[in-house]
Order: structure tokens, then C-alpha cells, then sequence
């Protein structure tokens, strides 16, 4: 393979996108108090005295003096207050700072939860939307709220961290700042009261500051810092095209080829990266010639038990030179020392020595180690014929004998009525069908017949195999050699076209489940979707797995149909489960289960898992087959983590109107409902307490106070009933023929007293259509629409009551001279509970009124809308109702 000496695209293609976001440096440290803030703080002011345009978005001082006074000098944008559980919480103005645009903005403490309400859960979100604004960010972090370090943190000090964020954050950071402090100064800091009060202090060192603890969380952070550096440096040098390795931080590539002693190369690689304390990689090169299934087999155990022995597999398809592609792998990878197995020389073909001559002669820029790893002795077995690699079987040996007897034939007639100078490109044909049809094998037998054919049958002396000429005994050669070359290179393409054929079919099944799943809107289908593909791709029982309750599980889907397994076969299945594992048949947990479940892993946790069953479990899963099943698990993973989501967004969807609804109940009820039994208690009262001295007029007014509050009462409690029936859908009209204007008049005689200061006019022809519609219903929504307007209309005003017919329609219009809707709430009126926001000049009411009518009006097939009302002023509520046919005999109103 070529060296390619250009820059990687991806690289580039990073650094471009970086360019338009702003800088993003964190200052991490190892535990609360070693002195994040302070550190950002004095970075910041040395940076505002070069004149940089530096604003506090928000900066936690925690009450320390010394960081107050680090703050002055430093415009802060205004906090956002948000309202959470009664209290008033401060967060991150994120529009603030948008619109403010500095070039610079402090940020502290990135893994904070914002509050309920917020743009934003987590404020590293935050901090990405103002780097997408191509401002840059000043943050601070402990490395124990790294997602990924959460339960390594929780063992070493048996605390849970609850705020997390994803790994992903910590690699958008431009530069890495780590804060160290000694435990020792830390825990004497914490005694002074310097990190938290001194009663709380005390219970910290004993508890998540030991002095173990510090220790343990200070080498973490170190560790977290130095492979951000090592992956800055390793893009640096891929955008770059610096072809490394920069022995910066050791890494080990172990290089393992289907031989015996593949697993004693892979062990002898995590023993010594495990003493040098490096990571290490497991490589294998696959070549263009097909294994066997026994190689196959080793390579399949070697790479697995490199993948349980913590090591990164890898496995690179190769075009040419095997040692050209670990070279350029190990470039890119910035390795710095490369692991081999001693050559073997009991093989003539020595493909693997050879290997590993060249490396120790190429890679002069690398620890090349040669291990002289213990071969197993490999067991006798009978070849077993596979269709790229297969040797030569009785059918094969036919199948060449009568190719290459044809070709004597067609050589005979060629040479009898053509005269044809060459005969040998007729059995070069022949050789070249037998290696695209058959392979490699067969191609090098016929080679050698076809040889032994020309030479007996073509070549003086004829039928002998002694030649005589010179130039028949190079003719003959270069026959044999060309035959078996081309013979070679046909059947390696073979067997690279019916690879690349089981590659797009590969890709194509992984295409169509991707759709599939993408497709699904329901769990139960995305479940039958991934075993019907695992089954059909794998060749291979399956079955998806789903929580059901809090530690259980229940088979959500089987290919063939599965709804039950073996008591073995659960308990690999929960093992999986609890400790997010792969288990059962083929992993180091209960291997003796018939079924290999694997967890399907998000960055939440598992959502369920897979299993497989094989119907010859003798040998271990391919490196093929686990990658494929690996890639199926993945994509199962998000299809399910997607749906989730889906599900879990419409719960919370609906949990939080159902909280909207209940809070505007509450209101109303507190608020609205009140004010009347407010009045009939207090006339109730007085009559009561005073009885006859009250004069007779104003123990009347008494009682109408009384009578006039229960109806406005009864109408509130109506419209509560009214709504609750509307939304569990048991209003139901009861219709019959009626006259709109009767409707109109009960509900003007319902509301005398709320319309007694107003002008309330009605022109209500008498060519007016009967309705076929509810009364009762119809009453209502008059009630409350005359209701509304008789709220918002100043006294003294005109309320126009209008109807009229409009192409099978019938048009209601209410109209006052109040201070009108606004169009942008126009629409949103008719909500449940919604009110237009009017100040202190806001009336007593609901919200339910404009809610009720249009429930009502759409039950009866029609529709409500608001318009301005007459002259430009007011609001006028505008409902249209269907006409239907009148029945014989109902006639018009009279």
C-alpha cells in the first residue's frame, strides 16, 4: 500500500468547524475546593487587562472572600430567576449572554442541573449553544462528574455523584487546565473552613475527602487530562499529515494472525501492558485468501479473549502488503511499540515469519517485541469445504478433468482446420474458467493438467513427454507459469468478489433493519424488527428482552416465536441484565446456557437485551459474526432508546398539562370560586347575627346579594361540570328542532342582573332557519359569551347580539366595546383556564367560559372564532352553526 502522506479529511474537517465556534477552556480538578473558580477568575481578569471584553455569565463564590474579590472589576450579566418548588432559584441567562455577544464569558460549574423551566436540563448545553455563537467559555469541572468515571467514583469513596455529563463535552475543550492541590493542603483547607462550613467540613474529610480518597480522584483527573492531550495531539497530527509515531504516552499493538499461538500472543500482550500500564490493541490483517473454519475458529477465540482481557480488537481488510497496513495503522494511532509472534518455520509457505521479519526491519520508528509464543497442538480434522477457500474434492477434480478434456478437444479441431499458431491460450482459457468458477485450488490442478495435455498432445515428439526443441521446452514453461498465474489472480478475484458480495449484503441487511426499526412507532415493533433481522442474518434463534417491572424481564419478541426459556437460561438472562454484561453461552458468566444474551447499551443504561442461540454451539462466535451482532445490538439499542424517549416525552408531555390543569383549578377554585361564598356567608351572617333590627330594604338587598352570588356560583360549578364532560367525552346533544332566538332570550333572562348597565340589543330576523341542536347546550354557550362580554365592557356600553343565514349556515355574533383581544391570544382563549393577562384591571373568572363554547359548538358540527367587534373596538365572538334539512312540517320560525 501506498503511503499517503496528505491529511486526513476528518481531521480537517474538525478543525474547520472549530474555527467557527468559540474556545472552550476547562479548568479541572479533582475534587470541590482545590481552586477551579479561583484559577478561571484570576485567568479572567489577567485577560481583561489586555483589553479582552470579558462578562460573568455566572460564577458560584460560595461566600469565599478571596473569590468576591477575584469577581470585581468584571461586568456579570444578571441572573435568570426561576421559580421551582416555591422558592426562587438564579440561573444562567442564557439570552442575556447571547445578546450581550462578548468575547468571553465565565461559566462555573459545567455538570450543573438547571432548573425545571430552563432552556436547557444541563448547563453544559448551555455552554455549547454560546461556543455554536463563536464565543468562547471559561469553565470548571471535577473530574468525578465524568459519566464515565461515575461508578469508579462511586467505589472509591461509596458516594453516587448525581450530576453527570457526557465524555463527549470533556473532548470539545480547546485547553485543558488541570487544578492540582496535595490532599493534605486540600483537607487542611476544608478544617479552616475554607470549602465548607466547619461542622460540615468535619463530616466531609471523614467521609468523600479521606485522605485515600483524594488521592485516588487526584490520579483520575490526571489520567483525564493526559488523554485529552494524547487525542489533541493525535488529530493534531492527522490534520497535519505528520505521520508520528511522538512517543508522548506509550500505546502497545499487538499484531495476531489465525495461528496456534494467537492466544498466547494476546496474553502475553495484556501481561505486559498491564506491567507497563498502557493500552493496548489487538490487530489482525484480513488478508485477500479465505481461512478455514479451524482458523477461523482461533482468530474468533484470539480476538475474543483479547476483548475480555480489556484490549481494543481491530480487524483491517488488506489490499496489498499486510505490513504496509499495520504500519499505517500504527501511525495513525500514534502506537509507539508493536508486538509479534517468533516466525514459525515448520510451514513452507512462511506468511506469518515473513510478516514479521518485515516489521522488525520497517518499523525503525517502533519497540518492535518478538514473542515466542507456545503453539497448541492442532487436532487432526478433516477439511470441511466452504465456498471461497476450499480445497479439491471429487467433484471439483471432475469438473477440471472434463475442462481441460474439452479444451484438448477444441485444440485438436483448432489445429486441424485453423492452423492456429498458439494453441496454449485455448487451455489458458479453459484454466481461467475453472478458477472463476471453482477458486484457487482447483485453478493450479488444472494448470498442471493442462500442461501435462499440451506437452503429450502438442509438442514434438507428439505423445511423449520428452520435448526435443528449445523453444517447445519454453513455450511449455511459460505456459505452466502463465496458466498458474492467471489461474491465482482469477481465483483471488473470485474470492474477493464473492467477499464484497457478502459485504453488501451484510450492509444491506444492516440498511433494511435500519429503516425497519427507524419505521417502527411502537416498541413491539421495533422488538419484532431486530430478531427477525439477527435470525435472518446470523442464521440463528433469537429473542429481545424487555424490563418488565423493576428488576424483572419479559420476552417482548422471538424469531422463531419464543415465550419461554429454560431455568438456566433465565439466569444468564438476569445476570446480563443486573450487571450490564454479556452472559450465557460464549462468555466467561454461565457459559453452560444454551442462549448468549448481550445488553443493549445507551449512554442511560441498558433497555433490554438480545439472545442468540446457535444451532452448533461446538465452537465459538467469529469475528465476523460478533462484529455483525455487535452493529445489530447497537442499532437495536438506539431504536429502542428512540421509542423510549418517544414514550417517555408524551408522558411528561401529559404529566405536565395535567399538573397546568390542576394548578389553574386550584387557582380558580381558591381565587374565583371563593369570592362568591365570601358574599353569601357574610349576608348569611348578618341576617343571622342581626335578624329583625335589619331594616326590611336592606335585608332585601341581603338576599339578593345571596341569590345573586349562589347563581354566579351555580354558573362556575356548571362550567366545571360542563368541561370535565367534555373531556372524558360524555357530551353528548340531545337535539331537537329549535328556534335560536328562544335560546337568546332564556340567557338574556338568566343574566338581567350582570346586564342590567348595559345596552343590550338583538337583531335576530324572523327568516332565521330552525337548528337542529341541544337547547339546554345552546343556552349555555349565549350565557357564557354574554357572561364575557358583560366582564370586559365598560359599563354603559352597547352589547349587539346578531344572527343571520349564510350559505346553509347560521351565523351568531356577540359584540361589546371592551378592550378587545390581542390577536396573538385569539386562538389560545379557548384553552382550558387560559385568560389574557389585563394587569390589576383582570376580572374575577375561571377560564373555562371560551373553553366550554367552542366544546359545545364543535359537538354540534360548528366552529367559534373571535373578531374585532364593530368600528375597529371591542370583541366580537363570532359562532357558526349547520342548518340542516328542516323534516315536512317544522317550517320556519314563526
Amino acid at each position: 500500500m501506498e503511503s499517503d502522506d496528505r491529511p486526513q479529511p476528518e481531521a480537517l474537517l474538525e478543525e474547520a468547524a472549530r474555527e467557527h465556534r468559540g474556545r472552550l477552556k476547562i479548568f479541572l480538578g479533582a475534587a470541590p475546593g482545590v481552586g477551579k473558580t479561583y484559577a478561571m477568575l484570576e485567568d479572567a481578569q489577567r485577560r481583561r487587562k489586555e483589553g479582552a471584553d470579558i462578562v460573568i455569565g455566572i460564577v458560584e463564590s460560595h461566600g469565599r472572600q478571596e473569590t468576591e474579590a477575584l469577581m470585581r472589576g468584571l461586568e456579570a450579566i444578571p441572573r435568570r430567576l426561576l421559580s421551582y418548588r416555591g422558592r426562587l432559584m438564579s440561573e444562567l441567562d442564557l439570552d442575556a449572554v447571547l445578546a450581550r455577544r462578548p468575547a468571553l464569558v465565565l461559566v462555573d460549574e459545567l455538570a450543573h442541573t438547571n432548573v425545571p423551566g430552563s432552556r436547557h436540563e444541563k448547563r453544559y448545553q448551555d455552554v455549547a449553544e454560546i461556543l455554536d455563537a463563536g464565543i468562547d467559555v471559561l469553565t470548571t469541572m471535577n473530574v468525578q462528574h465524568l459519566e464515565s468515571l461515575n461508578d469508579v467514583v462511586a467505589r472509591i469513596t461509596r458516594i453516587r455523584v448525581r450530576e453527570t455529563l457526557p465524555d463527549k463535552v470533556l473532548e470539545l475543550a480547546d485547553e485543558i487546565e488541570l487544578i492540582d492541590l496535595p490532599p493534605d493542603e486540600l483537607i487542611q483547607r476544608l478544617r479552616a473552613g475554607k470549602v465548607y462550613l466547619r461542622d460540615q467540613a468535619h463530616r466531609a474529610v471523614n467521609h468523600f475527602f479521606s485522605r485515600g480518597n483524594l488521592t485516588a480522584l487526584r490520579e483520575l483527573a490526571l489520567r483525564a487530562a493526559a488523554e485529552r492531550v494524547d487525542s489533541q495531539m493525535i488529530s493534531y497530527m492527522r490534520a497535519h499529515a505528520i505521520p508520528g509515531p511522538w512517543p508522548t504516552s506509550d500505546r502497545l499493538l499487538v499484531c495476531i494472525d489465525a495461528g496456534p499461538a494467537a492466544e498466547a500472543l494476546v496474553r502475553a500482550a495484556k501481561r505486559t501492558a498491564e506491567r507497563q500500564r498502557i493500552p493496548w490493541i489487538a490487530l489482525h490483517v484480513l488478508h485477500e485468501e479465505q481461512m478455514d473454519e479451524p482458523a477461523r475458529d482461533r482468530l474468533a477465540a484470539a480476538m475474543h479473549l483479547a476483548e475480555q482481557l480489556g484490549g481494543e480488537t481491530v480487524v483491517l481488510p488488506s489490499e496489498a502488503d499486510a505490513v504496509s497496513e499495520i504500519l499505517h495503522y500504527a501511525a495513525g494511532r500514534n502506537v509507539t511499540c508493536l508486538m509479534v509472534g517468533r516466525p514459525r518455520k515448520t510451514r513452507l509457505f512462511r506468511l506469518r515469519a515473513s510478516v514479521t521479519e518485515r516489521l522488525a526491519r520497517r518499523g525503525g520508528d517502533y519497540d518492535v517485541i518478538i514473542v515466542s509464543a507456545e503453539e497448541k497442538p492442532e487436532a487432526s480434522a478433516p477439511l470441511r469445504a466452504v465456498d471461497t477457500s476450499r480445497r479439491i474434492n471429487g467433484r471439483d477434480a471432475l469438473i477440471v478433468t472434463g475442462v481441460v478434456t474439452a479444451s484438448s478437444a477444441l485444440a485438436f479441431v483448432a489445429d486441424f482446420f485453423l492452423d492456429v499458431p498458439n494453441l496454449s491460450l485455448i487451455f489458458l482459457t479453459g484454466v481461467l474458467l475453472v478458477a472463476i468458477r471453482l477458486g484457487l485450488w482447483p485453478s493450479i490442478l488444472a494448470s498442471l493438467l493442462s500442461f501435462f495435455a499440451y506437452n503429450f498432445f502438442f509438442t514434438v515428439p507428439y505423445h511423449t513427454f520428452a520435448v526435443h526443441r528449445t523453444e517447445d521446452l519454453l513455450t511449455i514453461f511459460f505456459f505452466l507459469v502463465v496458466a498458474t498465474l492467471t489461474g491465482n489472480l482469477a481465483g483471488r478475484l473470485r474470492e474477493r468478489a464473492d467477499s464484497t458480495r457478502q459485504t453488501a449484503r451484510r450492509i444491506g441487511n444492516l440498511y433494511e433493519f435500519s429503516r425497519r426499526a427507524a419505521s417502527a412507532a411502537e416498541i413491539d415493533d421495533v422488538a419484532w424488527a431486530v430478531v427477525s433481522h439477527v435470525s435472518g442474518t446470523l442464521q440463528c434463534q433469537s429473542v429481545i428482552l424487555l424490563p418488565k417491572g423493576i428488576d424483572g424481564l419479559e420476552i417482548a419478541a422471538g424469531f422463531p416465536p419464543e415465550d419461554h426459556l429454560t431455568p438456566g437460561n433465565w439466569a444468564a438472562a438476569k445476570w446480563a441484565w443486573q450487571h450490564d454484561k454479556p452472559a450465557g453461552w460464549s462468555s466467561e458468566t454461565l457459559p453452560g446456557s444454551d442462549w448468549l444474551f448481550l445488553p443493549m447499551d445507551t449512554p442511560n443504561g441498558p433497555v433490554g437485551l438480545v439472545g442468540v442461540c446457535f444451532a452448533e454451539r461446538d465452537r465459538p462466535l467469529s469475528t465476523e459474526q460478533r462484529r455483525l451482532l455487535s452493529a445489530v445490538v447497537d442499532q437495536a439499542a438506539l431504536a429502542v432508546e428512540r421509542t423510549n424517549l418517544a414514550r417517555d416525552i408524551e408522558e411528561k408531555r401529559l404529566l405536565t398539562e395535567t399538573e397546568s390543569l390542576r394548578a389553574a383549578l386550584l387557582s380558580s377554585i381558591s381565587h374565583d370560586l371563593r369570592t362568591p361564598l365570601v358574599s353569601i356567608i357574610g349576608s348569611a351572617s348578618s341576617l343571622q347575627n342581626y335578624g329583625e333590627r335589619i331594616p326590611p330594604a336592606q335585608r332585601g338587598e341581603l338576599l339578593e346579594t345571596i341569590q345573586d352570588e349562589a347563581e354566579r356560583l351555580n354558573r362556575f360549578v356548571q362550567n366545571l361540570l360542563d368541561m370535565t364532560r367534555l373531556g372524558y367525552g360524555a357530551l353528548t346533544p340531545k337535539r331537537d328542532w329549535i328556534d335560536l332566538r328562544d335560546v337568546v332570550g332564556r340567557a338574556r333572562e338568566r343574566l338581567k342582573k350582570p346586564l342590567a348597565d348595559f345596552a343590550v340589543s338583538a337583531d335576530m330576523p324572523d327568516t332565521l332557519p330552525l337548528l337542529h341542536a341541544d337547547a339546554v347546550l345552546l343556552e349555555q354557550v349565549m350565557v357564557n359569551l354574554l357572561d364575557n362580554a358583560a366582564k370586559y365592557a365598560p359599563p354603559g356600553t352597547a352589547i349587539s347580539i346578531a344572527a343571520r343565514p349564510a350559505d346553509g349556515m347560521v351565523e351568531l355574533r356577540v359584540s361589546d366595546r371592551g378592550p378587545g383581544i390581542p390577536p396573538a391570544d385569539r386562538e389560545a382563549v379557548f384553552d382550558m383556564f387560559y385568560r389574557v393577562r389585563n394587569g390589576d384591571r383582570e376580572k374575577a373568572g375561571t377560564g373555562l367560559g371560551l373553553a366550554i363554547c367552542r366544546g359545545i359548538v364543535e359537538a354540534h358540527g360548528g366552529s367559534i372564532r373571535v373578531e374585532d367587534g364593530p368600528g375597529g373596538t371591542g370583541t366580537a365572538l363570532v359562532v357558526i352553526l349547520p342548518v340542516p334539512a328542516a323534516p315536512a312540517g317544522a317550517g320556519e320560525a314563526e
